[in-house]
C-alpha cells in the first residue's frame, strides 16, 4: 500500500447517546482526503483500545466486532488493490461509493447526462431556452451512440471518461456523424457541461478536459449586399408562402431579430420612446440580454402592413411565422427567384443587419453590439472584420479598373 492510503477503525463519540455507546467507524484516507463507513456497530467507549482501534477483551461481542472490522478493512484494501491495478483514478469517496455498491450504479456519464436534462427541460421558458434544450438532448444522443459504437456499451462509469475518451468522441463525430469543426466543438462544449458537474459533485476528481481545448474557427457570415437586399425587396412575389417569409426576413434585416425573438414579438414589444420614435424593447431567448431597436420605416411598414391579418392576430403575433425548418426551405426559393447566388439561411437577415444596413452606413460599433444584444463585444466585431474585408475586396476591384 502507498503511504498516500490508510484505513483504520474509531470511534465516534457523540454527547447525547442513549446508553452511553459510541459508533464503530471506518475512516479511509487518499491523498489527504477522508470518507467514514459506519459498521453499524456501538461499544462503550470505555471498552475501546485506542491505541488497537479495537474492543477489549475476549467477550463474544468484542471478537465479533473486531473481526468484522478485520474483514471489512481487508474488503476495502481489495477494492484499493483493484483501482490501482487497472489505473483508474483513486479517491476515498470512489472506495467509498464502490464499498457500498452505489458507484457504477449511480455515478455513471449517461444517467448525469439524463438527470441534467431533465433539470434542464424543466426549466425551459425561465432560464433556458427550447433550442438549448434541444441541442443538449441532441449531444445526449450522440453520446449514447458513440459509447454503442466505440466499446459497445450502454453507459460508462464516469471515474472512466479520460483525455482519449474526449479525442474518441471529436474523432466519431467528425468521421462518422459527419459534423463539421464547429459543430462538433459545440457538442463536446455542451459534453463538458456534464463533466464540470461531475466535478462539482465529487463524482469525478480529475478533470479530463484538462488538456483539451474547445476552440471554434471563425466561419463565414452569409449577408446580402445592398444590391441584393433590395433585389429581394423588389421581386415581385405572387405566392403567399414565399411573400410571408419574404417579409419577415426583411423585417429582421432592418432589425437585427433572430429566428426566435422574431417569433416572439408581439405589439407589447413595440414602444414610443421620449423622441416621439417607435421601438423595439426585447429580452434576447439566447443571452437573456435586452435588445433595444429603433424601427426603420421599412420594417415599420411590414409591421402595419400585418397588423389586421387573421392568422397573425389569432397566435397573437406581429408577423406571420412559420417554423425555422420551413423558413430555410423557402429562403432557397425567394433566393433564387431574387438572382441571389447565396445559402441563405434566416440567420443572414440578422449578419445582414449587422454589415448591410448597420456598419457600412457609419453606425458605431457599440451601438450595433447594444441593439443586436451582445453580451460580448468581440462577437460584434467580427462583423467589423467582415465590413473591412469587403471594404478591402471592393478597393483591390477599384484598383484592378484604374490600372
Amino acid at each position: 500500500m502507498q503511504n498516500t492510503y490508510s484505513v483504520i477503525s474509531y470511534l465516534k463519540r457523540e454527547r447525547r447517546v442513549r446508553n452511553k455507546l459510541a459508533s464503530v467507524l471506518l475512516r479511509i484516507t487518499v491523498k489527504g482526503q477522508r470518507a467514514e463507513i459506519s459498521i453499524k456497530r456501538r461499544v462503550s467507549p470505555e471498552r475501546w483500545e485506542a491505541k488497537e482501534n479495537r474492543v477489549k477483551g475476549n467477550k463474544e461481542d468484542a471478537r465479533e466486532i473486531n473481526c468484522l472490522i478485520e474483514n471489512l478493512i481487508l474488503k476495502i484494501n481489495k477494492i484499493y488493490s483493484r483501482l490501482i491495478e487497472s489505473d483508474e483514478i483513486v479517491t476515498a469517496s470512489r472506495i467509498k461509493q464502490i464499498f457500498l455498491g452505489n458507484d457504477e450504479k449511480k455515478q455513471t456519464l449517461l444517467k448525469a447526462f439524463i438527470d441534467h436534462n431533465a433539470m434542464m427541460g424543466s426549466r425551459v421558458g425561465i432560464d433556458f431556452s427550447q433550442s438549448t434544450y434541444t441541442r443538449y438532448k441532441t449531444t445526449y444522443d450522440h453520446l449514447r451512440e458513440f459509447l454503442k459504437h466505440q466499446y459497445n456499451i450502454e453507459d460508462i462509469p464516469l471515474q472512466s471518461v479520460r483525455y482519449s475518451f474526449i479525442t474518441d468522441l471529436e474523432h466519431f463525430l467528425k468521421v462518422t456523424r459527419k459534423c463539421n469543426h464547429n459543430s462538433t466543438q459545440k457538442y463536446i462544449r455542451n459534453f463538458r457541461k456534464i463533466i464540470n458537474n461531475a466535478i462539482k459533485n465529487d463524482w469525478l476528481d480529475k478533470d479530463p478536459f484538462k488538456a483539451y481545448r474547445v476552440k471554434l474557427r471563425d466561419t463565414k457570415r452569409v449577408f446580402l449586399t445592398k444590391d441584393e437586399l433590395a433585389a429581394l425587396e423588389e421581386k415581385e412575389i405572387r405566392i403567399e408562402r414565399l411573400s410571408n417569409v419574404r417579409d419577415v426576413f426583411i423585417f429582421c434585416c432592418y432589425t437585427g431579430l433572430s429566428y426566435v425573438d422574431v417569433e416572439k414579438l408581439t405589439l407589447k414589444n413595440i414602444v414610443k420612446d421620449f423622441d416621439g420614435e417607435y421601438w423595439i424593447n426585447i429580452d434576447r431567448t439566447k443571452t437573456g440580454s435586452p435588445s433595444n431597436v429603433p424601427l426603420l420605416p421599412k420594417a415599420l411598414k411590414l409591421i402595419e402592413k400585418y397588423k389586421d391579418e387573421p392568422n397573425v392576430l389569432v397566435c397573437n403575433r406581429l408577423l406571420p411565422v412559420i417554423s425555422n425548418q420551413r423558413i430555410n426551405a423557402y429562403l432557397k426559393e425567394l433566393a433564387i427567384l431574387s438572382g441571389i447566388e447565396k445559402n441563405l439561411t434566416f440567420h443572414s437577415a440578422r449578419h445582414t443587419f449587422a454589415t448591410t444596413v448597420t456598419l457600412s452606413n457609419g453606425i458605431p460599433l457599440e451601438t450595433v453590439s447594444a441593439m443586436l444584444g451582445h453580451k460580448n463585444f468581440r462577437t460584434t466585431q467580427i462583423y467589423a472584420k467582415v465590413v473591412q474585408e469587403k471594404i478591402s475586396k471592393d478597393m483591390k476591384q477599384l484598383k484592378s479598373t484604374f490600372s
